[in-house]
């Protein structure tokens, strides 16, 4: 029974270790499977930025306009770059606001996944694998996912290479670790959500956030941000990463 016992631990921390963040400290020099070497960081994308950021305004702007009573209050708040990315679509979406009251109909109100699909061609979520113990995953509920298409992002708390995360990194599997040397914990519960739920208060002016907490929830309203469901990579294939928010601890 307790020969036993001892297998099942060694099994679990044979695949927990490599999320271990003290682990992989001491590890990383010999461990190829912790480090990928990259001789350029252009040659470690799979995509361009400018395609990534097209993409990410595409959808965001489609969700800006889905809910857009509530969002117009905050644009006047932003910064002058972000708030031009969004001016066009204002005088658009006047019009189209005055038209419906005119004849005393509401604007249809979509969830998030439907913004998704109608914007890119398809809608993903988190769903339980089909295989045995594989606990959840990301997968494409409706419409064709391109190659070389952004289908997620990563949400979490970013920490710095001189922040500690040690007790943030006990059992926690959602720990991704960038090549610049930067932490991003993207587990939804547990003191990670305490943690995230934490930073995202201290940002918010009065009744505006600074950014998204609803990932933590099952209630999302960004429909990228279930990226620390997607697998991560082995030494052969990789996923390529772009985090949807810096907080610090």
């Amino acid at each position: 029974m307790m020969g036993r016992l001892l297998r099942c631990l060694w099994q679990r921390w044979r695949r927990y270790k490599y999320r271990f963040v003290p682990w992989i400290a001491l590890n990383l020099s010999h461990n190829p499977r912790t480090l990928r070497y990259v001789p350029e960081e252009s040659k470690d994308k799979i995509i361009s930025d400018e395609d990534v950021l097209g993409t990410l305004l595409k959808v965001f702007q489609a969700l800006f306009l889905n809910d857009f009573h509530k969002q117009s209050d905050i644009l006047t708040i932003l910064p002058e770059p972000v708030k031009s990315k969004y001016q066009d679509l204002l005088a658009v979406q006047y019009q189209r606001v005055n038209l419906l009251e005119n004849k005393h109909q509401q604007q249809n109100i979509f969830k998030p996944e439907e913004i998704l699909y109608k914007t890119l061609g398809f809608s993903v979520a988190r769903a339980t694998s089909s295989l045995i113990s594989a606990g959840r995953g990301v997968f494409v509920t409706k419409g064709l996912v391109p190659k070389g298409a952004v289908v997620s992002m990563y949400p979490g708390t970013v920490y710095q290479k001189y922040e500690p995360i040690f007790f943030q990194s006990i059992g926690n599997p959602f720990i991704f670790r960038c090549l610049d040397g930067v932490l991003i914990d993207g587990n939804d519960k547990g003191i990670s959500k305490v943690v995230y739920r934490s930073c995202n208060g201290r940002d918010r002016l009065g009744p505006l956030k600074m950014s998204d907490s609803t990932w933590l929830t099952s209630e999302i309203h960004n429909p990228l941000a279930i990226g620390q469901y997607v697998n991560n990579c082995s030494n052969g294939n990789f996923t390529s990463w772009g985090y949807e928010t810096r907080q610090s601890s």
